[in-house]
C-alpha cells in the first residue's frame, strides 16, 4: 500500500435484519458511490440466533 494515500473509505456497522443487533463493523469504499451488491446486504453469522442471516449497512 502506498503511504499517504487516502482512499474514500467509511466505517459502517452491519445490522442483523432479524434481531436488529449490530454485530459487525467494517470499512466500505464510498468513492464513486456504494455498489448495489453491498447495499443489498451480506449473509453473516448472528450469534444470538446461531445461524447465518442477512445483515444490512447501518451508519451511525
Amino acid at each position: 500500500m502506498a503511504k499517504g494515500k487516502s482512499l474514500a473509505r467509511e466505517y459502517v456497522w452491519l445490522q442483523c435484519t432479524e434481531t436488529g443487533d449490530l454485530n459487525y463493523r467494517t470499512q466500505i469504499l464510498t468513492k464513486g458511490g456504494i455498489d448495489e451488491k453491498i447495499k443489498a446486504g451480506f449473509k453473516k453469522y448472528c450469534p444470538r440466533l446461531r445461524k447465518h442471516t442477512l445483515h444490512k449497512i447501518k451508519r451511525k
